[in-house]
């Protein structure tokens, strides 16, 4: 066993309290508590929205989820219409199965192109797709064309959408810094969800109004259009990506996706969720036009009301939710979400009229922005930046089978049993599930919660400040707890360097030519010097109280220090730094290993 080895002690550590918040516990700050939270909570739900619009890259990408998704929501309702007219419910069952089983089979197989290279050039080459899709299906329906042909252009569009959520869902982290941050990401982007939710069907029910089924679509293929070009102009630092392989092994890499998702049981959870809401997405693109024109007598218009309503809901549940950022029950949040999805269809089966169908289907809105929020944020936080869009790939693909299977299963349990009964059956399914995945859901928010730590903890390092969020949390996934007692040695000058440390809690003496030249304290970090440049100590460290630690390995330190370039040229600095204060006559001139 080496000195180093000798001189630490391994284990877990328990967190220090804060002891401003014991005093505030135990004391009269108590009577202003409640108003405290509730400022704090709006000014961090403002700064949610301020934040990204202060960013142009995360303004033109949430811009562009805007025009996409209203294109999407628009494109659905004029696609159901004219399913239903061809062939009654059945076929508009039959039309999202098909729409949607070749997005199943393709989305996790074309997504590793978004992990390869720049995320947003695979944006707008779908959202491309998408327009020009759409654009043929509105000249096709205006001319009373073949409608295989309008389903087969439904198909290309909705296997470019079912792309385009995974590309935008792994793009957004690398835009942020922090977990608070894209949290807050998630939280605008659910807001415009939930604004396409209301704008597409209202702007359809609107179109159909006064116009045709063909109109519909061409705005939707302009919206397509309009998403594209807003992505054009987003400049960011990418992380470094593996070139595309000569021989593109695209089977193999969406496997390593379905991998990552298999080897957490978290991902795993968040995604079955996903699927069992999606299959009940499904059910309400059937419900909705049976419900309107059999069961609500309100005809086409009002495919559009009922969708509408749920977006309306969308996007009150969105501005509440952006009072989430920060609780750290983003796993609760989400139970909730899966839930009301479907106890309010459930409902509709019970109370069968227009205003309570109207007010009920609202309540789905809020629980599809409290899904949105709470578990796109999750699964940015649990997956490794390297698969990121191809997990979500895999997210995108079971939701694109579970929406299929619902809208088949729907139609199914309308012809067989009535629509009232459907209703309840399918919007009974989400609630039960939801309350069988709290006690684990709740159990990861407090996981999350010991990972906000440690990325906090590493972001008062200087070197570790230009990192995006990915990166540092790629970091702290690495960290080990080491203490070190009052008086002993962390590492000796002349020791060979295998990890760098940042200081938790204590303080730490800097022993250079026999003197001390530093003292160190919560924050600050030491050890690079011999990791960057593949030396020997230049330096001794020695315990001035006692120490808690966070260790990290040698190999994750470099890999992601140096995979980006504002934190290689922070931690160039640092090492010149560094010498010039301790080793001023060691000085070395050659740069860091690479």
């Amino acid at each position: 066993m080496d000195r180093r080895g000798r001189r630490e002690r391994h284990g877990t550590l328990g967190r220090p309290r804060n002891s401003t918040l014991a005093r505030i516990a135990g004391g009269p700050y108590i009577r202003g508590m409640g108003a405290a939270a509730g400022r704090r909570r709006l000014a961090e739900a403002a700064a949610a929205f301020t934040s990204n619009w202060r960013n142009p890259n995360l303004r033109r990408a949430q811009l562009s989820f805007l025009a996409a998704w209203t294109a999407e929501w628009a494109f659905t309702v004029a696609l159901g219409i004219v399913a239903y007219k061809d062939g009654g419910a059945l076929a508009l069952g039959l039309v999202g199965l098909l729409r949607m089983v070749p997005s199943a089979l393709l989305a996790p197989l074309l997504s590793p192109y978004a992990d390869r290279g720049r995320r947003e050039r695979v944006l707008v080459v779908v959202s491309a797709v998408r327009g020009v899709a759409t654009a043929v299906a509105a000249a096709t329906v205006a001319v009373a064309g073949p409608l295989l042909l309008v389903y087969a252009l439904a198909v290309l569009s909705t296997i470019a959408a079912t792309l385009f959520r995974p590309a935008h869902s792994a793009l957004l982290p690398t835009l942020c810094r922090t977990g608070h941050e894209l949290a807050s990401a998630n939280v605008v982007r659910g807001l415009l969800d939930s604004i396409a939710t209301l704008a597409g069907p209202l702007l359809a029910a609107v179109l159909l109004a006064f116009t045709d089924v063909s109109i519909v679509f061409a705005v939707a293929a302009a919206a397509s259009f309009g998403a594209a070009l807003l992505l054009v102009g987003v400049r960011y630092e990418a992380p470094p990506r593996p070139a595309a392989p000569q021989r593109p092994a695209l089977l193999r890499e969406a496997v390593e996706g379905i991998r990552a998702v298999a080897g957490n049981r978290d991902l795993l959870l968040i995604l079955g969720l996903a699927a069992a809401q999606s299959l009940t997405r499904g059910a309400l693109t059937v419900f909705s036009v049976v419900v309107a024109i059999e069961l609500l007598g309100t005809g086409d218009p009002g495919v559009g009301a009922l969708m509408a309503a749920v977006g309306v809901g969308a996007v009150i549940g969105s501005l509440a939710a952006s009072f989430l950022v920060g609780t750290g029950r983003l796993g609760a949040w989400f139970a909730a979400g899966v839930a009301l999805w479907g106890l309010p269809i459930a409902l509709v089966g019970v109370f069968p009229q227009e205003g309570a169908a109207l007010f009920l289907l609202a309540f789905v809105g809020t629980g599809n922005a409290l899904i949105d929020v709470a578990g796109f944020t999750l699964i940015g936080r649990l997956a490794p930046d390297a698969v990121l869009a191809r997990v979500f790939g895999v997210l995108e693909s079971l939701v694109a089978v579970s929406i299929g299977l619902g809208s088949i299963l729907a139609s199914a349990l309308i012809e067989g049993f009535g629509i009232r009964f459907a209703l309840l059956a399918i919007g009974l399914v989400c609630p039960i599930l939801a309350i069988l995945a709290w006690r684990r859901l709740r159990r990861l928010d407090r996981s999350v919660d010991v990972l906000d730590l440690d990325v906090a903890l590493l972001q008062e390092v200087a070197m570790f400040a230009p990192l995006p969020l990915p990166a540092i949390e790629q970091l702290a996934r690495g960290l080990e707890a080491v203490t070190v007692p009052a008086g002993e040695e962390v590492f000796r000058e002349g020791d060979l360097g295998d990890r760098y440390y940042v200081i938790e809690s204590g303080e730490a003496d800097v022993v250079g030519g026999g003197r001390t030249v530093a003292t160190l304290r919560r924050g600050e970090g030491f050890g690079e010097v011999a990791l960057l440049r593949r030396s020997r100590r230049t330096a001794t460290v020695l315990a001035h109280s006692a120490l808690r630690l966070r260790a990290l390995g040698s190999e994750r330190f470099i890999s992601v220090v140096l995979g980006y370039a504002p934190s290689a040229q922070a931690a160039t600095a640092a090492v010149d730094y560094q010498l010039d204060r301790y080793a001023p006559e060691e000085r070395q001139d050659e740069p860091p290993a690479s």
